[in-house]
């Protein structure tokens, strides 16, 4: 591990990318800072084009003999890395907590469940089966095998850096793929810890290769790996904007994609819900980890013979989550701030009132969570993923007006229903047009037994219970009895 002087004069360590089961190190790197504090945590190698062809060599080279490792055997390997992990969680929370500016509470659920995503993965290994189908030509039979595709590009994101880190690599590791996992340039240690977690728990060098590299190389970096030879698949969870980049270069190039992309989910609060349940609902979904989750909501859409009484509710419920008088939640970057501030401005400026917050509140990397009510779709607000503590309430006369005001987005990732009437649940959420649809829950909901993906410009693709399914594809073999 070098050290080096950095920009403000202290010492930082530089951290090596991991190729082939070993630190690797590079000619250049980029500084991390903590998003909280504004301290300089350390330094990480930044990979040039020839680091990634390392990556991709070993990748390659190590891929037939994991393709051909027996299903316990990789098993063993996937239940003792989550072993690791959670008795790693104290280090691990420590640089997400440094490098994400996340709550203490947020980074203990982030790492929680990435080890239940490992075990849960690691238990449906075997169950990766082909078919024996009747054919139609007698004397004929024929066999379907499932095989992994080779080696896999996975690109997660900083906001919940081991659940989207692990999903990214676990069901194509599952498969008998090898990965390379670019790790996201605000949190390339929870990346680390991943890597050398599977490594410490067995899994064969070049199996998993862990590269990064500074933001003014990423399109480079990201163009040579989706469109070199060696790559067959990609899976991306990021902002939508990206994907679209990703999905382009990744069609041209005739790859597959895996993409979870943004979200502008809607809570539907219906007039007989249970209203002080809604209202925790919406505040926790709308303001844990300062909104940034593809999954928070985004919009509250509420009936009007209720919206009175939900206002009120809503409101004590933010108080009590995020107190106005406690140190404001802490956002990615300044550029966060700034952008909610201008979508509130914005909406302001076109008749939207603020009824909880301020909305020129927020300084550097701070802001305080903010309700506004009487967005119209002239407001920026209406349409643009504010990916912060920003939210605007709704109100409605009928069912048909809350699907329409709840699908009129480019987004489909989640979405929530609160009613007491299943029927009406059920008939709402068969109407949504999103992945998923949670009747008296938040719409930020992952749960490895069940599928995960979006719709529309939230992407296609699942992670989750179906997630095995990706990383596979079928080859016939027909022969004469």
């Amino acid at each position: 591990m070098a050290t080096t002087a950095s920009a403000n004069g202290s010492n930082a360590h530089t951290h090596p990318l991991i190729i082939n089961g070993k630190p690797h190190t590079t000619s250049s790197s980029f500084p991390v800072y903590s998003p909280g504090t504004g301290e300089h945590l350390h330094n990480f190698s930044s990979a040039s084009i020839s680091d990634t062809d390392a990556a991709i060599t070993a990748a390659e080279k190590a891929y037939p003999a994991w393709k051909a490792l027996p299903p316990n055997k990789k098993r063993d390997i996937f239940l003792k890395a989550a072993d690791l992990m959670d008795s790693r969680q104290e280090e691990m929370g420590k640089h997400m907590v440094g490098e994400t500016g996340a709550a203490s509470g947020w980074a203990a659920f982030d790492l929680g469940l990435s080890g239940e995503i490992l075990r849960d993965v690691a238990g449906r290994i075997s169950s990766i089966t082909g078919s024996i189908p009747q054919t139609s030509k007698e004397g004929v039979s024929a066999l379907v095998y499932k095989e992994p595709y080779g080696v896999i590009l996975a690109i997660a994101p900083w906001n919940a850096p081991h659940i989207l880190g692990i999903r990214s690599i676990a069901y194509p590791l599952a498969a008998g793929n090898t990965v390379i996992l670019k790790a996201p340039e605000f949190s390339p240690m929870c990346s680390t810890s991943i890597v050398k977690a599977f490594h410490d728990a067995g899994l064969p060098d070049g199996v998993l290769n862990l590269i990064a590299h500074k933001p003014a190389d990423a399109a480079a970096v990201t163009k040579h790996l989706i469109e070199h030879p060696s790559i067959k698949k990609i899976n991306f969870t990021g902002s939508t904007n990206v994907g679209r980049i990703i999905a382009e270069l990744a069609g041209r190039n005739l790859k597959p994609v895996l993409l979870e992309l943004g979200g502008k989910a809607p809570a539907i609060v219906w007039e007989d819900a249970d209203i002080d349940l809604a209202a925790m609902e919406c505040a926790v979904g709308s303001f844990l980890h300062s909104g940034q989750i593809c999954m928070s909501t985004e919009r509250v859409i509420v009936h009007e013979n209720v919206i009175d009484k939900f206002e009120a509710a809503f409101k004590k419920a933010i108080g009590g989550f995020s107190p106005a008088d406690a140190d404001p939640p802490i956002l990615i970057n300044a550029a966060g701030v700034s952008k909610n501030q201008a979508l509130l401005k914005d909406a302001v400026s076109k008749g939207a009132t603020i009824i909880h917050g301020d909305a020129t509140n927020g300084s550097g990397t701070k802001m305080h969570p903010v309700v506004v009510k009487g967005t119209t779709k002239e407001m920026d607000l209406y349409y643009t993923e504010s990916f912060g503590p920003t939210v605007s309430v709704m109100t409605v006369k009928s069912e048909e007006e809350a699907l329409q005001l709840a699908n009129d987005t480019e987004y489909g990732l989640s979405s929530a229903v609160f009613t007491r009437d299943l029927q009406r649940g059920l008939r709402l959420a068969r109407g949504i047009e999103s992945g998923a649809v949670h009747i008296n829950g938040m719409t930020v909901h992952d749960e490895t037994a069940l599928p995960h993906g979006g719709t529309k410009a939230s992407g296609y693709g699942r992670f989750g219970s179906h997630g095995l399914d990706e990383w596979v594809r079928t080859k016939t073999v027909t022969f004469k009895d």
